[in-house]
């Protein structure tokens, strides 16, 4: 069979497009018939911003679990292309910077309180499922920065300041994704991770002992 194209959803059904699926391997969207929605880069940058704006005023009912394969189909590449809309200059600019600011939305309204403490990059037993998700966010998300590109330099300064405002946040999930994202992003703005990471190690003395070795780690661009 074929997949089914979605055409002209409201925002609460493509939400449930995302999220509202069993959770499996492989995971649904890998079905020769699964939905796909058709939507114009435009509509996909007003959801994706409403989500991340609100996460815990739609994804309340939706489990760890849920959340985490939804996530991870809405910004992966292996997943759909939603995400790339954010990047597509035939939406305004001011549109795409208000979406890239809303990712500190899900990572303040929605990681910070519903993952668990365990850092993911030494595999810590006991973790929630969205942990993994939130690790990979900056690592999946389709731009490691492009400095070269003029069209891009308002969006990459975004970003940067996004993952800067998810460092002091009082969970160390959200404080891992950042440095993981900023050991990324050190391969293309290695002066400007540089200086977040030293701001953010310099500020916060008394850093779990493995969290203050990644990040130092990440300031020299040696992450996984």
């Amino acid at each position: 069979m074929a997949e089914q194209i979605l055409k002209d959803i409201s925002f609460e059904e493509w939400v449930a497009h995302l999220f509202d699926h069993e959770v499996r391997e492989p995971e649904w969207h890998f079905d020769l018939d699964a939905p796909y929605w058709d939507g114009d880069p435009e509509t996909a940058v007003r959801y994706i911003t409403q989500l991340f704006e609100d996460p815990d005023a739609y994804l309340e009912h939706f489990n760890d679990a849920q959340l985490n394969q939804g996530l991870w189909f809405l910004i992966s590449e292996s997943g759909s292309e939603y995400i790339h809309a954010v990047l597509d200059e035939s939406v305004p600019l001011d549109s795409r910077l208000r979406c890239v600011q809303g990712i500190y939305s899900i990572f303040e309204k929605l990681f910070a309180v519903r993952c668990s403490p365990h850092l993911s990059y030494i595999d810590e037993p006991g973790a929630s499922p969205l942990n993994s998700v939130c690790y990979m966010w900056w690592d999946i998300f389709p731009t490691w920065g492009e400095p070269g590109n003029p069209f891009r330099k308002k969006l990459d300064e975004m970003f940067l300041k996004v993952m800067e405002q998810t460092l002091p946040l009082s969970s160390i999930a959200c404080q891992e994704s950042a440095l993981h994202g900023l050991g990324h992003w050190q391969l293309t703005y290695p002066t400007e991770t540089a200086r977040i990471v030293d701001a953010f190690l310099s500020s916060t003395p008394n850093l779990h002992e493995d969290l203050s070795d990644y990040a130092k780690a990440a300031r020299e661009g040696r992450v996984n």
